[in-house]
């Protein structure tokens, strides 16, 4: 990652964590992806813009493999899902050979076009639901 790419990285997950995160999950329509902590053990939530394909959800993260929700899917790829108020349990998939960019194509415009402009590591990501 260049200086660039890190400096946005740094500005963009703190405000995420310190301000936009904690409002959002209170919001009863935002998607909420349910990690476990690789260090704590604990539930982690993070909001996220995806859409729903019949038994998966797929969503790009913006930082990829700096995300820490990203590294908590590869210590533990086991997640939930809140979709509509209902929480889903599943299988995150982390998908580097599919093309992000072509993927925010098909997803939520907001959300796509956020990613987009803050993103520096594009990753597509898969959730196989099990209910």
């Amino acid at each position: 990652m260049s200086r660039a790419q890190e400096t946005r990285h740094r500005i963009v997950t703190t405000f995420q964590r310190r301000v936009a995160n904690p409002l959002s999950v209170r919001l009863p329509g935002q998607v909420l992806v349910e990690t476990t902590g690789r260090v704590s053990g604990r539930a982690r939530r993070t909001p996220v813009g995806g859409r729903r394909v019949g038994d998966s959800f797929w969503l790009v993260s913006e930082f990829g493999l700096a995300s820490q929700y990203v590294r908590n899917i590869q210590a533990d790829p086991r997640v939930r899902v809140r979709l509509r108020g209902r929480w889903h349990t599943g299988t995150a998939h982390l998908l580097p050979d599919d093309d992000p960019r072509a993927r925010l194509r098909t997803l939520p415009r907001y959300n796509s076009a956020a990613v987009r402009a803050l993103g520096t590591q594009l990753l597509t990501i898969r959730i196989d639901l099990t209910d």
